[in-house]
């Protein structure tokens, strides 16, 4: 697939769908602001540390940024385990439960739509150490921003539980989930353009609600 073809045809869409990105992301923070600091508080009471989890992720063109997020996890998480979740991780607090059912702790990504680090739709962007093994071919899906929700969020709603069943749950997402990811994010990158992005963040919303 060549990806810079589809892009170039494509121009026009992509400022489009920026324009939609930062009138929706600027929207949704004002409107979300106080279900937000409400949800702030209630990460802190439950229990020690940040508000918001930052991470490194790989963005448009390979250029790295913080995403953000509610934390759901303890303060020390990373240092005790996966950069990947799998299934009923003891990692993960009372309400950082519920907030990852509801897809909530992703509200924060919004400040990374609006600062043109991410799109609302786009594939997921992952930690440097995944994207140090895509293969020349794969990262061509960092020609483009990458999104809080795809066709892979979609299909791998319960991933964690995905990789709970396996033996090897690393072993299993490198060579099997991301792989299938990837060809899901090459499938969105023929298809992009508003319309079928707005598709996609109603599909997100039943997927939620399931």
């Amino acid at each position: 697939m060549d990806v810079e073809k589809i892009l170039e045809r494509k121009k026009f869409q992509l400022a489009v769908k920026r324009l939609f990105d930062i009138f929706a992301s600027g929207l949704g923070l004002v409107v979300l602001a106080i279900p937000m600091l409400i949800i702030s508080l209630i990460i802190k009471l439950d229990s020690e540390g940040e508000v918001l989890f930052k991470q490194e992720r790989v963005g448009l063109n390979g250029v790295p940024f913080k995403i953000f997020k509610f934390r759901t996890m303890v303060a020390d998480a990373p240092s005790k385990g996966r950069e990947i979740t799998v299934g009923a991780d003891s990692r993960i607090t009372k309400v950082g439960n519920v907030l990852r059912k509801a897809k909530l702790d992703e509200l924060p990504q919004l400040i990374n739509v609006f600062t043109g680090d991410m799109s609302l739709v786009g594939p997921r962007p992952e930690v440097p150490r995944y994207v140090a093994m895509y293969s020349p071919e794969q990262r061509s899906v960092l020609m483009i921003r990458p999104g809080i929700t795809d066709l892979a969020s979609i299909e791998y709603r319960d991933e964690s539980k995905v990789l709970a069943e396996s033996s090897d749950p690393e072993k299993t997402y490198i060579e099997e989930i991301m792989p299938h990811k990837l060809k899901l994010n090459a499938e969105y990158i023929k298809n992009l353009g508003l319309f079928y992005d707005i598709g996609l963040i109603f599909r997100t919303f039943l997927a939620i609600l399931k």
